[in-house]
């Protein structure tokens, strides 16, 4: 599979200097964290979920969770394992289906191994488990279940953990809570592909919940919880892991209190206003925001509910012609000593040694995403991948 895959080859020709690569279930855990994208959650007891599933990755998704937890009735558990199980069988038995990477969210560590031995061949399909509320205390036995499955069945499984627990969120008990969970995670570092943010939880906590024209950003309890978070466990000096942007909950807006968020001249340049209007209506303004305050706060991918926040998150990830260029004269052999340029773009310093992070970090997500061609912006990758 590949980013953009959805689109026809000659239109990605067309928008990209470098194309998205491709990647599969066996490529580098590295690689793959950093291509989650826009991950789809889904509950688990959906009738034709493998229908839904093959659908959505012709869309262009290439993540996605099957939810046995907060999305689904308590009472239902156990039909959703049974689904599930039916479902993977489905999915493995049709003839060269492209399937995104599959992850289940549990809700107990047991399930786990019950799962994957309930699935048999077909846990070929499954990429991994989503770990829900993850603290120390709560995270190993997940952990250890995981690679026990692991071992029993011969089949390279990843964890995702989701930081959302109280303890995280409340002042009194976050260094200590975010230490344990560092312990945890680097202890089965090779497991870990990437940490969750569950930022509904932690407005949960506090019963506020942000509205479609406020980013996770404007709630300052949540920006404080995600900076720790980040400085932590999201650092760049090889101690680090992924983390993936925080859930948008909107797909729709009945009524707006704040003006769009989404400049219009990007738009008029593209002669897509409106796609900027029906952007507008259906609060993607926002979620646009906050992509990008999710990359500018160390953040990658996200947690998306609905398959219309897909595109964006993808649009938004795909290296532009200038930061590609920038990247590259940063890590070029003979700059090892350092020093400072003047950018190909002449509009900013580009200091190697302390860019050098920043340079790596962008080659990964343009070896994922690609680099667009320098006369295309994100209103073209938008416009492109909508489906005609």
């Amino acid at each position: 599979m590949r980013h953009f895959g959805h689109i026809a080859p000659e239109v990605r020709q067309r928008l990209f200097h470098q194309e998205p690569c491709e990647f599969g279930t066996d490529s580098p855990a590295r690689l793959l964290s950093a291509a989650l994208g826009a991950t789809l959650y889904s509950p688990a007891t959906r009738p034709r979920l493998a229908d839904d599933i093959v659908k959505q990755a012709g869309l262009g998704v290439v993540s996605m969770v099957l939810c046995l937890e907060d999305s689904i009735d308590d009472a239902d558990v156990v039909a959703g394992e049974e689904n599930l199980v039916r479902q993977f069988a489905d999915l493995a038995g049709r003839d060269r289906a492209e399937l995104p990477l599959l992850f289940v969210r549990v809700r107990t560590p047991e399930q786990i191994p019950d799962l994957v031995q309930r699935f048999g061949a077909s846990v070929r399909l499954l990429s991994g488990f989503v770990m829900p509320k993850f603290t120390e205390e709560r995270g190993i036995p997940f952990l250890e279940a995981l690679a026990s499955a692991e071992t029993a069945s011969g089949h390279r499984l990843f964890a995702m953990p989701v930081l959302e627990s109280p303890e995280l969120l409340y002042r009194e008990s976050r260094v200590e809570t975010l230490e344990g969970i560092a312990r945890a995670v680097d202890k089965y570092r090779d497991r870990v592909l990437a940490l969750r943010l569950g930022v509904t939880d932690f407005c949960s906590s506090y019963g506020l919940r942000r509205a479609p024209d406020m980013t996770a950003y404007d709630v300052h309890v949540v920006a404080s919880v995600i900076s720790d978070v980040v400085n932590l466990l999201g650092r760049a000096d090889g101690t680090g892991f992924t983390v993936t942007g925080p859930v948008w909950e909107y797909f729709r807006v009945p009524e707006r209190m704040f003006k769009p968020m989404l400049r219009t001249s990007p738009f008029l340049e593209g002669q897509a206003v409106e796609l900027r209007e029906k952007l507008i209506e259906h609060a993607m303004d926002g979620l646009l925001r906050e992509i990008s305050l999710d990359q500018a706060n160390g953040l990658l991918g996200k947690t998306c509910i609905h398959p219309s926040h897909v595109l964006p998150v993808h649009a938004l990830s795909v290296v532009s012609h200038e930061e590609f260029g920038d990247a590259a004269d940063i890590l070029r052999p003979e700059r090892g000593g350092g020093g400072v340029l003047r950018s190909a773009y002449t509009n900013k310093m580009n200091e190697v040694k302390p860019h050098r992070a920043w340079a790596e970090r962008t080659m990964l997500r343009a070896e994922v995403f690609g680099v667009a061609r320098e006369d295309v912006s994100f209103v073209d990758l938008l416009a492109a991948g909508i489906p005609g």
